[in-house]
C-alpha cells in the first residue's frame, strides 16, 4: 500500500512543474513584448498635430513666443514628450536674442492626470546645452521680471502634492550644463556662469524653492580657478501671494568656494592682479526683492604676491553686512569687520560704504578705519607686499588712521571731478635697531593725502592765461620724519606716493656708515643709496700696517638726495642739488 501511494503522487508533481514553467515563460514574454511595443510604437505615433497646440499653450503661460522644431512621444522610463530645438523669444524691449535656447527639453506627464482629462507635467528637464540670457536695462528692469510676475499669478498646487486638486501641480523644473549670459542693455557682458545646475519647484502654495550651482567664467579671457557658486532658498511666502513682484519675500543663502585669488581678480577686473591665495565666502539674503539685508563671511588663506613666496602668508576672516534696496541697485549701511565682531580679537580693519546706485559707482563713498594695528601685524603685511621687508623695525608701535574714497561730502569738488582717496595714516612708537649702534627712534610717521594745488592768480588784462595746473589724484605725502643719522641735528626724510610709484627726499647731516646701516635695515630706503655716497669699494684685505693704525673718526657730511621708484621697478637715487657737501661751519 505504501509503495502504491508514492507511485500515484509522482506523476502529479511531474505534470504540475511544466505548468509553472509555462506560466513564467508567458509572463516574461509579455513583459518583453510590452517593452518592445513601448520602445518601437512611439515613433510610429504621429504627435506632430499636437506641436502647435503645446507651443501655443506654453506661450500663453509665460507671455513670450515659443517654438520648437520637433515633438516626439516617449514611453520609457516614463510617459512624456521630447521637444527639440526649444526656443523662448525675447521681449523686443530687451533685444532680439532669445531669452532661452535648449537643444532638447524632456517633459514627463503624471499618468493619473490623463484619466481626468487634465494632463499635468511632472518634470521639465532642459538638457545640455542650454543657454539663458539675462538682460538688465539702464532703467533697472530685468527681462525675467514679466516671466516671474506672470508665473506667480498662475494658480498651482505644491509639486509634491500626492493627490490632484482644483489647481494643477507645479512641475519640477531642472536644467543641467546650462550657460547663463549677462547683457547690459544691448551689449553682452564678458561675465557669465557656466556648467549651471538649476532646479525650481513649489514646496508650499505661493512659495518657490530654488537651487543653483554654477562656475563663474569670462568670455574674453580664460581666468584661473574661479571656484563654484552655490545658492539655495525660497521665493515667496507659504499660502500668501505678494501684491507685486518686488514685494515677493526672499530667503536665500549660499557660498562661493574653491576659488583662487588670482582667478577671482581676473574674473572681476579682466586682468591678473598678481595675487595668489584661496578664497571662500558665505552669504545670506533676507527680506524682499525690493529691500533686504545681506550678510557675508569672507575667508582668505595663504594670500601673497605671485612673484615671490613670503615667510608667512596672509590669512584673514572678515564679516560684512549691507542693506539693499531698489531691487539690488542701492546699497547702504555697508560695514565690513576684520576680524568679525564675534571674534575674541579686536577689529584690525573696519570698512564702511554707501553705494547710492550701482550703475554709477563714482557716486559711492568708502571709509577705511584702522583703529590701532599692532606693529607685528603691520610688519607681517609688509612682508607679504614686498620680497625685501624691513628686518630691523622694532618697538611696540601701532598703525592707525582713516582713509576715505569718493567725492568731497561738502560738494567742494568740481561737478565732473572723479572720486579720489583722502585721509591719513600714522605709525607711532617704532624704532630701527642697528648692529653695534644706538637704535633710531622713528617718532610719528604721518602719511597724509596730498592737498590740491592752489589755483593760479588771475592774469592782468592783456596777459596770456596761465597753463592749467594738473590736479593730483590718489596721492599721499610723507610728512617730515626726523632721523638721528649721526649729525649734530637730525636729518629730514620726506616723500610722495601715488599710483605710479613713490619718491623719497633725504636732506641733512649724516654719518655715511650710519646711513648705510639704516638703508640695510630698511631696503625701501637703502636700495641704490651706496652709489651716491663716498664709501670705499675696495675688496683688498687690510695689511698689518693699516690694521695697526687707529681708524680715523668719521666726519658727518651733508646730503641732499632724492630716490625714485616706479611700482614694480628698480629704485634710483639722484642728487637733488649737491649729493654730498662738507658740513656747514
Amino acid at each position: 500500500m505504501h509503495t502504491d501511494t508514492h507511485s500515484d503522487a509522482k506523476p502529479e508533481l511531474e505534470t504540475s512543474a511544466p505548468g509553472r514553467y509555462r506560466g513564467r515563460l508567458v509572463l516574461i514574454l509579455s513583459v518583453v513584448l510590452v517593452v518592445l511595443l513601448m520602445a518601437f510604437i512611439p515613433p510610429l505615433i504621429n504627435v506632430s498635430r499636437l506641436q502647435r497646440r503645446i507651443a501655443r499653450n506654453i506661450s500663453a503661460s509665460i507671455g513670450r513666443p515659443v517654438h520648437f522644431d520637433r515633438l516626439s512621444l516617449t514611453l520609457l522610463p516614463t510617459l512624456g514628450f521630447t521637444l527639440q530645438n526649444f526656443v523662448v523669444a525675447e521681449d523686443p524691449a530687451f533685444g532680439y536674442e532669445p531669452i532661452l535656447r535648449a537643444d532638447e527639453v524632456h517633459v514627463t506627464l503624471r499618468i493619473a492626470s490623463l484619466w481626468r482629462g487634465h494632463p499635468e507635467f511632472s518634470t521639465i528637464s532642459f538638457a545640455e546645452p542650454t543657454s539663458v540670457n539675462l538682460v538688465h536695462l539702464s532703467d533697472g528692469r530685468w527681462n525675467i521680471e514679466s516671466l516671474l510676475f506672470k508665473a506667480s499669478h498662475i494658480p498651482a498646487a505644491p509639486t509634491a502634492q500626492r493627490f490632484a486638486g482644483p489647481a494643477p501641480r507645479f512641475p519640477y523644473v531642472e536644467a543641467t550644463g546650462a550657460r547663463v549670459n549677462l547683457k547690459l542693455g544691448q551689449y553682452k557682458a564678458p561675465i557669465s556662469a557656466d556648467q549651471a545646475e538649476f532646479a525650481l519647484w513649489e514646496p508650499e502654495p505661493n512659495q518657490w524653492r530654488l537651487r543653483l550651482a554654477a562656475r563663474p567664467v569670462r568670455t574674453d579671457i580664460s581666468p584661473g580657478e574661479t571656484g563654484t557658486f552655490n545658492m539655495e532658498g525660497t521665493l515667496g511666502s507659504p499660502g500668501k501671494s505678494a501684491g507685486s513682484l518686488v514685494a515677493t519675500p526672499i530667503d536665500l543663502h549660499g557660498d562661493w568656494k574653491e576659488a583662487q585669488l588670482g582667478g577671482l581678480t581676473q574674473f572681476v577686473t579682466g586682468t591678473d592682479a598678481g595675487l595668489r591665495g584661496d578664497v571662500s565666502a558665505t552669504f545670506s539674503i533676507k527680506g524682499t526683492l525690493a529691500e533686504n539685508t545681506i550678510v557675508t563671511g569672507i575667508r582668505l588663506l595663504n594670500a601673497r604676491r605671485a612673484d615671490f613666496i613670503p615667510p608667512t602668508a596672509l590669512s584673514l576672516d572678515a564679516r560684512c553686512e549691507a542693506h539693499a534696496s531698489e531691487t539690488f541697485h542701492r546699497f547702504t549701511s555697508i560695514a565690513c569687520y576684520w576680524p568679525p565682531p564675534e571674534s575674541s580679537n579686536q577689529s584690525t580693519l573696519i570698512a564702511t560704504a554707501e553705494i547710492p546706485d550701482v550703475r554709477t559707482p563714482e557716486t559711492a563713498n568708502v571709509r577705511v578705519t584702522l583703529p590701532a594695528v599692532p606693529a607685528s601685524t603691520f610688519f607681517s603685511w609688509i612682508s607679504v607686499a614686498t620680497p625685501h621687508p624691513p628686518v630691523s623695525l622694532a618697538g611696540p608701535g601701532t598703525l592707525s588712521g582713516e582713509l576715505l574714497w569718493g567725492r568731497p561730502a561738502d560738494g567742494s569738488g568740481a561737478p565732473d571731478s572723479r572720486p579720489s582717496w583722502t585721509g591719513q595714516l600714522e605709525f607711532a612708537g617704532g624704532t630701527v635697531s642697528l648692529p653695534d649702534q644706538s637704535p633710531i627712534a622713528l617718532g610719528d610717521i604721518l602719511l597724509e593725502a596730498s592737498q590740491p594745488a592752489a589755483p593760479p592768480a588771475r592774469p592782468r588784462r592783456g596777459q596770456p592765461l596761465p597753463a592749467p595746473v594738473p590736479v593730483a589724484h590718489d596721492s599721499f605725502d610723507l610728512q617730515p620724519v626726523q632721523l638721528d643719522l649721526g649729525g649734530k641735528v637730525p636729518a629730514s626724510l620726506t616723500g610722495h606716493v601715488d599710483d605710479s610709484g613713490y619718491t623719497l627726499h633725504l636732506t641733512g647731516p649724516v654719518l655715511t656708515s650710519r646711513l648705510l646701516a639704516v638703508g640695510k635695515a630698511i631696503p625701501q630706503l637703502g636700495d641704490g643709496l651706496a652709489a651716491c655716497l663716498p664709501v670705499s669699494t675696495s675688496t683688498d684685505p687690510p695689511s698689518p700696517e693699516t690694521s695697526a693704525r687707529p681708524a680715523p673718526e668719521e666726519t658727518p657730511v651733508h646730503v641732499d638726495l632724492t630716490a625714485t621708484r616706479p611700482w614694480g621697478g628698480p629704485q634710483s637715487w639722484c642728487p637733488a642739488q649737491a649729493a654730498v657737501q662738507p658740513p656747514a661751519p
